[in-house]
C-alpha cells in the first residue's frame, strides 16, 4: 500500500507541469495610456488681423436723418491672454475662463456720401475680451467655443476733404458682446499653438461732435454702429501642477 501511494504521488508530480502548460493563461490588462492634460493656468500671446465695420447715421438739427452707409477698415492686432482651463476627470470636455487684451490699428476713412466736403473716419486703438470657454479635447488637440463681454477703444473724427484738417473728433470706449471659436494643438507638455476667430458685437451709440467750424454735423446727432471681426494665431504656456492626470478609459 505504501509503495502504491508513493508511486501515485510521483506520477502526479511528473504530470503537474504538463497539465499546467495546457491551462489557458489570462491576458494582462491593457496598459493605461496617459493623455494630454489641458487643466491649469496659462498665459500667452496672440497676433493677427482684424476688421472693423462702422456705420454712420446722422440726425440733423432740422429733423432729417441722413444715412452715410458703412465703411470697413482693417489692420494688425497684437496682444496677450491669460486664463484657466479644467479638463473633466476621465473625460474629453474642457471648460475655462480667459481675459485677452490687444493693441489694434484698424484705421480708415471715406468721403461722406451726404456731404462730400467732409471725410468721416474712425480708428480702433485697442480691444479686450472677457470670455468663458467650452471645449472638446482629443488628446493633444482641443476645439472650443467662447463667448462673453468685449470692449473697444475708439476714435471717431471728421476731416475737411479739401484740406485734410481735422474739424472734430471724439474718443469712445464701447462695451458689447463677443462669440468665437478656435483650435489649439499641444506640441509639448506645457506649450500649445492655435488659431481663433472672434466676432464682436459693439452695437450703436449716439454722439454729438463739437466743432467751432460750421459743417453739416453742426448741432447734429451721429449714430455710429460698430462690429469687429478678428483672426489671431495664439501661443500659450500652461503652468504645471494643476489638476490630476487624464487617462484613457477602456
Amino acid at each position: 500500500m505504501k509503495k502504491f501511494l508513493l508511486g501515485t504521488l510521483g506520477f502526479v508530480a511528473m504530470a503537474a507541469p504538463a497539465l499546467a502548460a495546457d491551462l489557458p493563461v489570462k491576458a494582462p490588462p491593457p496598459p493605461v495610456i496617459p493623455m494630454y492634460n489641458w487643466s491649469g493656468f496659462y498665459i500667452g500671446g496672440n497676433g493677427g488681423w482684424g476688421q472693423s465695420d462702422t456705420c454712420w447715421d446722422v440726425a440733423l438739427a432740422v429733423g432729417a436723418v441722413l444715412t452715410d452707409h458703412c465703411r470697413d477698415r482693417s489692420g494688425g492686432i497684437v496682444g496677450g491672454q491669460i486664463g484657466y482651463r479644467w479638463q473633466m476627470p476621465n473625460n474629453h470636455f474642457v471648460i475655462g475662463v480667459e481675459a485677452q487684451g490687444d493693441w489694434a490699428d484698424l484705421n480708415g476713412s471715406r468721403v461722406s456720401a451726404f456731404d462730400p466736403t467732409l471725410t468721416l473716419g474712425s480708428k480702433v486703438d485697442g480691444l479686450g475680451l472677457f470670455t468663458g470657454q467650452f471645449g472638446f479635447a482629443w488628446d493633444t488637440w482641443l476645439w472650443y467655443v467662447k463667448g462673453g463681454a468685449a470692449v473697444t477703444d475708439n476714435k471717431f473724427f471728421v476731416d475737411s476733404t479739401a484740406t485734410g484738417a481735422e474739424l472734430a473728433s471724439l474718443h469712445s470706449t464701447r462695451w458689447g458682446g463677443v462669440i468665437g471659436t478656435g483650435f489649439e494643438y499641444g506640441f509639448a507638455p506645457n506649450w500649445s499653438v492655435g488659431i481663433e476667430y472672434d466676432h464682436l458685437f459693439m452695437g450703436s451709440n449716439d454722439t454729438t461732435f463739437v466743432t467751432t467750424i460750421p459743417t453739416t454735423l453742426t448741432g447734429a446727432t451721429s449714430r455710429i454702429g460698430q462690429d469687429v471681426d478678428m483672426v489671431t494665431v495664439r501661443f500659450n504656456y500652461r503652468f504645471g501642477g494643476f489638476g490630476g492626470p487624464v487617462v484613457a478609459r477602456y
